[in-house]
């Protein structure tokens, strides 16, 4: 009998890990959609309440297609959808969905081709995972996002830090009490997953702001990040686990935002986001502009 988990990693792994052709002409159907919520139940986040805003966002850097006259146009895509829909893109999927443009012909002129893509890559894409999915052709200059944020192993002391697990442990997790509420920006150069399917590693920054009287001791979020090694989960699952056991520790009332900006791999990154819905922090300014970069000097 299959599992649920199963179940997932047979939709995910239906081009993941195996040699495929794809195809160089326009092709949706090579488009997969991957439920969201055998992880979440697994973590106890109902998908009709979830408990935090966000989006996933995504960046494909090796976009091309041809004019009607053969004219090569070759643009980096931003694409955006909400969190709350049921299903998440398979990441190999959308490379071969997005590489059968390769050859095909659109337009009579280059806006008119990027307009009659975009146009395409919104409808198939907000077809195939039940919910609006908004894309962009980016032009110009990355633009770096979150510089206030204090590197984590500034605030450590390196020397005293033991590190044994790499299973995913929140009992790693300590906090403390203050008698005032403090605002924490904090960032993690060091996250490491793989992917589920082809066990592959995944490299990415966390990101991590709250508000609230309640400190979670750095050395132990270290700890408890780097839990992460050795588990085997999509980006998006990754972000909502870290945003759950983290909001678990802190009063309903705090604020709360986790993002993870992976290092693109096939020439696509993932950007998974999520904050609580009474946060003040806004994400939008960047990271959710569809006309902008996440941030500069991508990791290759």
């Amino acid at each position: 009998m299959k599992t649920l988990h199963n179940q997932t990693d047979e939709i995910a792994g239906k081009f993941l890990g195996k040699k495929t052709d794809g195809s160089e002409f326009y092709n949706p159907d090579l488009l997969v959609a991957v439920p969201r919520f055998e992880n979440r139940e697994r973590y106890g986040i109902k998908n009709d309440a979830l408990p935090f805003y966000g989006c996933d966002v995504w960046h494909a850097y090796e976009f091309s297609v041809m004019t009607e006259n053969c004219l090569p146009v070759t643009r980096v895509i931003k694409l955006r959808y909400n969190c709350n829909n049921e299903f998440l893109v398979e990441s190999k999927s959308l490379k071969l969905y997005l590489n059968s443009f390769n050859m095909s012909k659109f337009g009579k002129s280059i806006s008119e081709c990027l307009e009659i893509c975009k146009d395409l890559i919104e409808k198939d894409l907000s077809d195939k995972l039940k919910t609006k999915v908004e894309v962009a052709f980016l032009t110009g200059n990355r633009v770096e996002i979150f510089g206030d944020f204090i590197n984590i192993m500034e605030l450590v002391d390196e020397a005293s830090l033991e590190i044994e697990n790499f299973k995913e442990a929140p009992e790693l997790l300590e906090v403390e009490e203050n008698s005032d509420i403090n605002e924490y920006y904090l960032t993690f150069d060091s996250l490491r997953s793989n992917c589920r399917v082809t066990h592959q590693p995944d490299f990415g920054d966390a990101f991590i702001y709250y508000k609230s009287r309640r400190h979670i001791k750095e050395s132990s979020l270290v700890k408890y990040l780097t839990s992460f090694r050795s588990e085997y989960h999509f980006h998006e699952e990754c972000c909502e686990m870290i945003f759950k056991r983290l909001s678990d520790l802190l009063d309903t009332e705090d604020e709360l935002f986790v993002c993870a900006l992976y290092t693109r791999r096939g020439g696509i990154d993932i950007c998974p986001v999520r904050w609580s819905k009474n946060c003040s922090i806004n994400p939008a300014d960047f990271l959710l502009d569809l006309n902008k970069f996440a941030r500069c000097g991508i990791k290759q």
